[in-house]
């Protein structure tokens, strides 16, 4: 099987042209093949595996399982590096493509110089604040600015957000021990019914934020597209960020750059690149 190894902000996975069929070696079974792929000592190595498809409703189909098998419903430095993957390989020549996921059709801007995609802007859809929706266990509306208790006792005050998958935006500077022993007591918390994504943010100034993540399904991660939405959302709705204003958040691998509109809609623009490509057999 053929296989192109990207990255947005550090965020990795193995990419492949399913724009054919999905490989006979992986099709029966995507989440253990996603599984071997991922893992950095025996695979190819990376956060997950992104199959670039053909959809009847939009340009191309992303599907994606994180190295845990799980399989996610969006992941925004995904698209940025598939906008950059269909324009470079020749699978299309617009600059304004439409991507399905789970969570709705995306669409992705590219700012190219003819040959090469020098960035992508990808409309993330409206950011869900209802609890209900998001999920979040909660008899209010919203989970603005609310504390949650772990089982070890500690206690985090964070706002719930969901850009097509679920995240608590925690506004605190937090310790290499306890973010390594209380991300995934966040990520399996009871208010939580499908787990969530948590994320530490360090407000830099307005138009400036540095975010740590820990990602469902994978564990830390050098950068969440969707985290980094959710935590402008978050940053603009507990006062630290303004609405209609690109902010750009520092990752462990990088910079992503968000602007929250005033209709609700995010803006998510990246840099994706591929790091190498190569062949592999699933023994």
């Amino acid at each position: 099987m053929v296989f192109s190894k990207m990255e947005s902000a550090g965020n990795d996975y193995v990419y492949f042209d399913c724009t054919g069929g999905i490989p006979a070696e992986i099709a029966a079974d995507l989440p253990d093949s996603a599984i071997k792929l991922s893992d950095r000592h025996f695979g190819v190595g990376g956060d997950g595996i992104v199959l670039i498809c053909k959809s009847d409703a939009a340009d191309f189909r992303m599907r994606m399982f994180n190295n845990d098998g799980s399989e996610g419903k969006m992941c925004g430095n995904a698209s940025i590096c598939i906008g950059k993957f269909v324009f470079e390989h020749g699978l299309t020549d617009k600059t304004v493509i439409t991507l399905e996921t789970l969570s709705g059709i995306k669409t992705l801007t590219l700012e190219t110089d003819g040959k090469t995609v020098l960035s992508t802007s990808v409309n993330m859809g409206k950011a869900i604040l209802s609890a209900k929706k998001i999920p979040v266990l909660s008899d209010e509306e919203t989970f603005i600015n609310k504390k949650i208790t772990l089982k070890n006792g500690v206690r985090y005050t964070g706002t719930a957000v969901s850009m097509g998958n679920p995240h608590f935006v925690i506004f605190t500077d937090i310790s290499e021990e306890d973010f390594l022993r209380d991300g995934k007591l966040i990520e399996f918390h009871k208010n939580f019914p499908e787990r969530v994504n948590a994320e530490f943010v360090t407000v830099k100034d307005r138009t400036h934020l540095k975010m740590r993540v820990w990602e469902r399904g994978t564990g830390e991660t050098l950068a969440c597209g969707t985290g980094t939405c959710a935590t402008v959302v978050a940053a603009v709705k507990n006062g630290f960020a303004d609405i209609d204003t690109e902010t750009e958040v520092e990752v462990r691998g990088g910079k992503l750059f968000v602007t929250y509109k005033e209709d609700g809609t995010v803006i998510l623009k990246g840099f994706g690149r591929e790091s190498f490509h190569g062949a592999i057999d699933i023994l």
